[in-house]
């Protein structure tokens, strides 16, 4: 029977034949008492269990069908891992859950309990019970952490609410599953096969990729097969406390909440928790590692997230052995964190530990984490050679411990069935999952490059401009009183000309009142306002729950935002230096990015991040704090990335990407040139020729600058040369215009503004007016953004001269060597002259 791999006919022979050898009990039992005289299930639940068990395992045979002529696409099965069929059962169907790629039991548990729910009456759900908690309205979470009672002073010894079959055991979270067989999870099953098979009338990807999600059941779809999708967890359960506590004080009433100028909804009960399920040996990967110490930090600091990760450790990545005892060492080690194990191959325990851990989490809305011990079985994937690095007497121990196999014996041995039963039970699924699957073949799939990506990043670009419209309604009309008090009377457009960073400040005031979703986070925003002054001040007007400092890790600011947004927040997270951002742009790339693109628009994860980047800081160098490197920004699809370089174009930029967040879920960068943040002149010392008003709202209107619509200067008769740049390289290119002029050189110079989606309308346009092309690009020759305009002149077909000036492929070194590698004004203006020679 065991051969190289435990094969699906192995698999299924060795059911078969464990079902034969089991002796009926010598009597019945009812199926509506409990299990065991002491078990929190009754019969019939664990009957609905087996069911929801055989179904998953009945996928898994039948994604190797598939594959074996051709027409399955997805092969990584649930076998081994169906105890997490308890785990479900013992949630609500309104606890957002993110699940790894094992989960075919609890996603098919899930859809049976969504099944079985009333329709809302919308009414809101009351706040559950919690035990002291600090209040992150209070200027204490943020300042005074010590000052709050300590975890374990906050922890009760309090029971476990009561479970089972007794109306008691509702507030506990469980929702009884309907009976009735494979009927119950015939909606699941298909949804699953749809994944497989690549339909396009899959319900969360729509053929994109074979995950677990849907919008009505809670479950957010993940795409990786590590701990990616951890730090999105933690955000959204800081998130979900959040609008909680905001319900419990009456400043949101019922369902909806207004971001901006849009509508979106709370999608889950107040008293919800997050559950995120992962592998073992996930436990190892750098994003776990910041999700739980994210989560135990901001427990440690008082503030509540109520976060269940549950950890289905078969022992195995893969080929690789998670050392014997070092999950359990790990997971107990997790500060803050509770811990709790149990048996995956065991429904009863599995189901009150799980429920226990839930009911903990949602009663004192803090982390925990469940250690479910699983077996993989029919190896990794495909035609995974477990022999390779298994021997037969572990793959022999795995097969023991199979949990159906499990579950059957458990329902046997109780009499609530006979072997008989079961295996009826077993192939009458077995044949209407093959019957589905032979179904869902015939479905369509994408078969154009316009169906997969339109759910990739909607651009509505009207709605984005009535949004602005909107709020300079908002902010000159009803909310004018409230906007003067929050600027302390001295309204920004008042205070005579700007630079960069104190536009963007003001602007960031403006967003905050118009949305009152939005936060600002990050490190050293709130009390420090921000190394370079950028935040200053915004959290003594707007207060700590809205703007606050964060742990020092980016991997875990970005999966705070993530997780806020999809909660229905509006994000805007810092990065500090754009260097930083590399420890953590997977979780941009992604988590981020996948959102709308793998649910088809069902979730998204609004965010605006401000990155402080590029080079060009004098007296303060370094290739951390001098970093000119995009490329991982602009290779992402759908992402906005915005550069504003002045003072007039970075207040109604930011305005644009807020809007766009809101309105369309974009997920916008907005990357600020440091050494521009407080640059006030152009030409010569003291011209304030860089330094600019701040617009009153009448004006936003008329100044709204779209996504991707480049701003052109015109100098002389501008008929001359055409250069294109953005950030540092407008105001070099505008000092070497003006050198150029003095030749008798007209020169229009062309800020992008938008790194991506790139104007290529307006590069298009401005050169062909002139036919000489320069193109000044201060990140690197390659991989750079010069390479991305030369290639939209190439394909737009350009037939005139063209000519790069960029930085060279190097980092940036610290002093006076920085410039050796960097564009300058000088060579900008010796590469127009070169280019107007030819």
């Amino acid at each position: 029977m065991l051969c190289d791999v435990t094969t699906p006919q192995d698999l299924d022979d060795r059911f078969r034949e464990t079902l034969a050898a089991l002796p009926a009990a010598e009597r019945r039992r009812d199926p509506a008492d409990p299990v065991t005289d002491d078990a929190p299930l009754t019969g019939a639940q664990l009957l609905d269990l087996f069911d929801a068990q055989v179904t998953s395992r009945q996928l898994d045979l039948a994604s190797r069908w598939l594959r074996s002529f051709g027409e399955g696409f997805y092969t990584i099965g649930s076998a081994g891992h169906e105890g997490n069929a308890a785990v479900a059962a013992a949630l609500r169907p309104t606890d957002p859950a993110l699940l790894h790629y094992r989960s075919g039991a609890f996603y098919c548990v899930r859809a049976a309990q969504a099944a079985a729910e009333p329709e809302p009456t919308g009414e809101p759900v009351p706040a559950a019970d919690s035990a002291p908690t600090a209040d992150p309205e209070s200027p204490a979470d943020s300042e005074s952490p010590a000052d709050q009672e300590s975890p374990a002073e906050q922890e009760s010894p309090a029971e476990p609410e009561p479970l089972g079959s007794e109306p008691a055991a509702e507030p506990a979270g469980a929702t009884a599953l309907p009976s009735g067989g494979f009927a119950a999870y015939a909606e699941a099953a298909r949804d699953v096969l749809r994944g497989m098979v690549a339909s396009s009338q899959e319900p969360i990807a729509g053929g994109r990729h074979k995950v677990f999600g849907r919008a009505d059941l809670a479950i957010v779809p993940t795409t990786s097969t590590i701990a990616s999708h951890l730090p999105r967890a933690v955000g959204m359960g800081l998130a979900v406390e959040r609008l909680r506590r905001l319900d419990s004080a009456g400043r949101r009433t019922g369902a909806a909440v207004r971001v901006g100028s849009g509508a979106t909804h709370a999608p889950w009960p107040p008293d919800a928790i997050v559950v995120c399920s992962f592998g073992d040996a996930s436990v190892n990967h750098a994003s776990a590692t910041a999700a739980f110490n994210t989560a135990g930090w901001y427990d440690h600091a008082g503030l509540r997230i109520p976060v269940l990760f549950v950890c289905e450790d078969n022992g195995l990545g893969i080929s690789v052995r998670s050392p014997e005892g070092w999950v359990e060492a790990t997971l107990r080690s997790k500060p803050g964190i509770r811990y709790l194990t149990a048996d995956g191959a065991d429904p009863v325990q599995a189901y009150a530990v799980a429920a226990e851990a839930a009911a903990w989490v949602r009663r004192h809305r803090r982390p925990a984490v469940l250690h479910l011990r699983t077996v993989r079985l029919m190896g990794h994937a495909g035609a995974d050679a477990e022999s390779a690095y298994r021997s037969p007497g572990e793959l022999a121990a795995d097969l023991d411990r199979d949990p159906v196999a499990a579950t059957a014996r458990l329902l046997v041995d109780t009499g609530l069935a006979t072997g008989e039963e079961l295996l009826a039970r077993y192939d009458e699924t077995g044949w209407q999952v093959r019957r589905l699957a032979e179904q869902v073949l015939g479905e369509p799939k994408l078969a154009s490059a316009a169906d997969v990506v339109s759910a990739l990043a909607p651009r509505r670009p009207v709605r984005v401009a009535r949004a602005v419209a909107d709020a300079a309604a908002r902010a000159s009309g009803p909310g004018a009183g409230a906007r003067e008090e929050a600027f302390g009377g001295k309204l920004p457009e008042l205070a005579g000309p700007l630079t960069l960073a104190q536009s963007i400040n003001a602007a960031l005031a403006d967003g905050m009142l118009d949305h009152p979703q939005m936060a600002i986070f990050g490190e050293d925003v709130a009390a420090k306002g921000g190394v370079y002054g950028v935040t200053k001040g915004l959290r003594d007007r707007f207060g700590p729950a809205r703007v606050f400092d964060t742990l020092l890790d980016e991997t875990s600011v970005l999966g705070l935002g993530l997780g806020a947004g999809l909660a229905g927040m509006l994000p805007v997270p810092e990065i500090q230096y754009l260097a930083y951002l590399h420890n953590a742009e997977d979780q941009l790339r992604g988590e981020a990015a996948t959102m709308q693109f793998f649910s088809q628009g069902a979730f998204r994860n609004p965010m605006v991040l401000r990155v402080a980047g590029l080079a060009y800081q004098e007296g303060f160098g370094g290739h951390f704090h001098n970093d000119n490197s995009v490329a991982v920004l602009r290779d992402v699809p759908g992402l906005v990335v915005a550069v504003p370089a002045r003072p007039d174009d970075a207040a109604p930029m930011l305005r644009t990407c807020l809007a766009s967040a809101a309105v369309d879920g974009s997920v916008c960068v907005f990357l600020e040139p440091i050494a521009l943040y407080h640059t006030r002149d152009l030409y010569a010392e003291g011209d304030g020729e860089w330094s600019a008003g701040y617009p009153e709202p009448g004006a936003w209107v008329a100044g709204h600058v779209p996504i991707g619509r480049a701003r052109v200067y015109r100098i002389g008769s501008a008929d001359d040369l055409t250069i294109i740049t953005f950030g540092n390289g407008v105001r070099m290119s505008l000092r070497a215009a003006a050198v150029l002029a003095e030749e008798g050189v007209g020169t229009r110079v062309v800020d992008l503004r938008w790194l991506a989606p790139m104007p290529v309308a307006d590069i298009i346009r401005e050169s062909s007016a002139t036919g000489r092309v320069l193109v000044v690009d201060e990140t690197r020759r390659s991989g750079g953004v010069g390479e991305g305009v030369i290639a939209a002149l190439v394909d737009a077909g350009y037939v005139g001269a063209a000519r790069r000036v960029a930085g060279v492929d190097s980092f940036v070194p610290l002093g006076p060597a920085a410039r050796q590698v960097l564009v300058s004004a000088e060579a900008i203006t010796d590469g127009a002259r070169t280019l107007l020679a030819r």
